[in-house]
């Protein structure tokens, strides 16, 4: 099955309105935090459908509305006998209780039967079962199949305890239409982002006309998952068909596509495909089943695992592999007594890739698990500067084991960034926690910031490299823009400029810019034009990204060094943005990372009633607007307008107008204003808000963090 365009279809376009979900269900983690039937965040208190707050098998409702709408479902499907009973076992519960709730829709239907259970589709979906529980498949992956049975018979066993019978599932082939519908679950949901680059609260199931759609390592769509009003506007029809139909298909089992259509009754996360490319009548429509930004190896092992199919798109079938998947995967070793670098050989590749791989989950574990940032960013900057060795030496004369280099844009070096400018910025608040006061913990606190910042744009700029060749990693990209342009903005409003600022700086315009133009691109115009009038889809997208790519290249020379204080690895990275310098990189690399803590003074000085700055803190505020700006201006192409993250920027670029003539004639005294403005974010700093007074009200958090 695939979906085609019916018209011609340019780019940031929606291609189906909100489409409702067949059967959804929150995480284990998300029970207690978010509404079971929309999924929005809870805010106490709570409407529960069950009289004991305590049981493990209450799920919590956000309005008497969603209560009434969703918990007669709860019940009849047997998800609350599930949830009670802990047939889990402790893990996670999403799957089974999504496909208890598709069992409901498909009996509600008569789409299936006790007598009839064999099916390869139901309404239209692939079920998968065939492929997942084949006997081939018991030692590749026992604990898929193990899962299957498992769930099948939890699901089971559910269903009897609803009706009042035995427990026993003693009848052969009992439990064989919940592991097809389950099959069902595992092979067509997706996981539900309620935020732009948030973690993932649940899973939902959508009918043919989502999940007829087709994976692409180079996908022409992507989809999104909309806000409530965004279902009451925007497109109203879908603009894609089954490829070769009118529009329904029969199947090989006599069930036919049923289409959703969207109904105030009808609950959970709506779901919206829209285009990242242009689109021509007939073209088939793809999107990405997993991440773009895994090399070739693992997309198709996450395929086989997940979906028991090899992509063969263009992308994974070029032959040599394309610059992005070649890069994503080049490592270098080279002897550790020899300084001239030797090609890789296939023998070590496989050994380095893994021991690599496992060196920065240990890394990441020791953050995310162990809380321990400072350890996690020692070990990756390490590994960053210094590669990998393979093996200790035995002797002094035993100089010809390997030593290993990723890639600065190899997918592990892309994660390590991630995380360090995650755990940078993790460190900086716990110091900030212990010593909130204006001394020597805030100014480390700050040097932490900066070094996140620093790794936040060298995550945009080498993501954004990639971009150049593969467009498809539009959605990525918007998100890691404007989290490098938060960073930066934190950076150049810290309270600590109040230490080392001089009385004749406007910090006014370091905490407003609605009023900020650039005089050498048109971004701040463009991001209010396609909100004013939506036209987004006329904007010329390479003369934007041009002129972004110009402004900010002029800017970065003022100010990375100044960024990149710690770490002897961000002071091998020449330029964030432009990568040429990557093809001589490794040539110095046997130097050790011998560059001297003189390379790059800073320009904070630290003294005795040493209080002064250098230019930084204004080209550090015009390049966060930038980034910024262009992540909202390339979200609101592969999320919409109405986005979660399209809408946050949207009203940071548009405050009240009292607030700027109050500021505006604050600026008549500048000191007044200075002290004004520090104090106020030095209390939204301790109230752990991220966003200064002046820039919009009612806002609590703007940006995605990267976390």
């Amino acid at each position: 099955m695939e979906m085609r365009a019916s018209e011609d279809i340019s780019i940031g376009q929606d291609l189906t309105p909100p489409l409702a979900p067949l059967a959804f269900s929150l995480h284990s983690s998300s029970l207690l935090s978010h509404c079971s039937a929309c999924f929005s965040p809870l805010s106490p208190p709570p409407h529960l459908p069950f009289p004991n707050p305590s049981s493990s098998s209450s799920v919590l409702y956000c309005s008497p509305q969603c209560s009434e709408a969703d918990s007669d479902l709860h019940l009849s499907s047997a998800e609350h006998h599930l949830l009670c009973c802990h047939f889990h076992g402790g893990g996670d519960t999403s799957h089974l209780c999504a496909a208890l709730r598709l069992i409901s829709r498909f009996e509600l239907l008569n789409l299936i039967s006790r007598q009839n259970y064999h099916y390869e589709r139901i309404g239209g979906l692939m079920s998968n079962r065939d492929k997942l529980m084949s006997s081939l498949n018991e030692e590749e992956d026992g604990d898929v199949l193990a899962r299957i049975r498992d769930g099948a018979k939890a699901m089971a066993m559910s269903r009897r305890l609803r009706d009042g019978l035995a427990l026993e599932c003693s009848e052969l082939g009992v439990c064989v239409l919940e592991e097809v519908v389950l099959c069902v679950v595992l092979t067509n949901a997706v996981e539900v982002q309620i935020s732009g680059g948030g973690p993932a609260v649940g899973i939902a199931v959508y009918d043919t006309t989502f999940s007829w759609i087709n994976h692409s390592c180079s996908p022409n769509a992507c989809y999104r998952f909309s806000q409530q009003h965004e279902c009451s506007g925007g497109e109203s029809r879908s603009r894609i068909v089954p490829a070769g139909s009118d529009g329904i298909e029969e199947m090989g089992n006599g069930n036919k596509c049923e289409s959703t259509k969207v109904s105030a009754k009808e609950y959970g996360p709506r779901i919206i495909v829209g285009s990242i490319k242009a689109i021509n009548k007939g073209e088939e429509v793809s999107v990405a089943y997993t991440d773009l930004l895994q090399p070739k190896v693992m997309r198709q092992s996450e395929l086989w695992l997940k979906y028991r199919f090899s992509c063969s798109c263009q992308r994974c079938n070029a032959w040599p592999p394309t610059y992005v998947d070649h890069t994503l995967q080049e490592i270098s070793t080279v002897n550790y007594n020899c300084a001239n670098l030797s090609s890789d050989h296939n023998y070590y590749r496989y050994e380095a890739i893994t021991r690599l791989t496992d060196y920065v989950d240990d890394a990441i574990t020791e953050y995310l698990t162990f809380g321990n940032p400072k350890s996690c960013c020692e070990k990756l900057e390490n590994l960053l500067t210094h590669g990998l060795l393979d093996g200790p030496f035995e002797s002094k004369e035993e100089k010809s084991k390997q030593q290993f280099w990723l890639h600065p844009l190899h997918h592990l070096s892309l994660s390590a960034y991630t995380t360090l400018a995650s755990a940078y910025k993790t460190r900086a608040s716990d110091l900030l926690a212990v010593d909130p006061g204006m001394g020597e913990p805030q100014l480390e606190a700050f040097d932490m910031s900066r070094t996140s910042a620093a790794y936040s744009l060298l995550l945009a700029g080498a993501t954004h490299h990639l971009f150049l060749s593969e467009s498809s990693l539009v959605t990525s990209v918007a998100n890691f823009w404007t989290s490098a342009g938060e960073s930066l903005l934190n950076v150049a409003r810290s309270c600590v400029w109040k230490l080392l600022v001089k009385r004749g700086l406007t910090i006014a315009e370091l905490s407003h810019f609605p009023g900020y133009k650039c005089c050498n691109c048109a971004l701040v115009n463009t991001f209010e034009t396609n909100f004013a009038f939506n036209q987004a889809r006329n904007v010329v997208f390479e003369d934007i990204s041009r002129e972004f790519l110009n402004c900010i290249t002029s800017i970065m020379p003022k100010v990375w060094t100044f960024l990149i204080q710690r770490g002897c690895y961000l002071k091998i990275i020449e330029d964030p943005i432009d990568f040429r310098w990557v093809g001589t990189m490794m040539s110095f690399r046997m130097l050790d990372c011998e560059l001297g803590e003189a390379d790059a003074q800073s320009s904070v000085s630290r003294g005795e009633a040493c209080v002064f700055i250098n230019p930084e803190n204004i080209n550090l505020f015009q390049l966060g607007v930038h980034c910024v700006l262009y992540g909202g201006f390339l979200s609101s192409i592969c999320c919409g307008k109405e986005s979660h993250l399209a809408c946050d920027i949207q009203n940071l670029s548009y405050a009240p107008v009292e607030e700027s003539t109050r500021l505006a004639n604050d600026v008549e005294n500048e000191s007044l204003l200075a002290d004004d403005l520090v104090e106020r974010v030095s209390t939204d700093d301790r109230l752990g808000n991220t966003v200064p007074s002046g820039l919009g009200s009612g806002n609590a958090t703007l940006f995605p963090k990267i976390e």
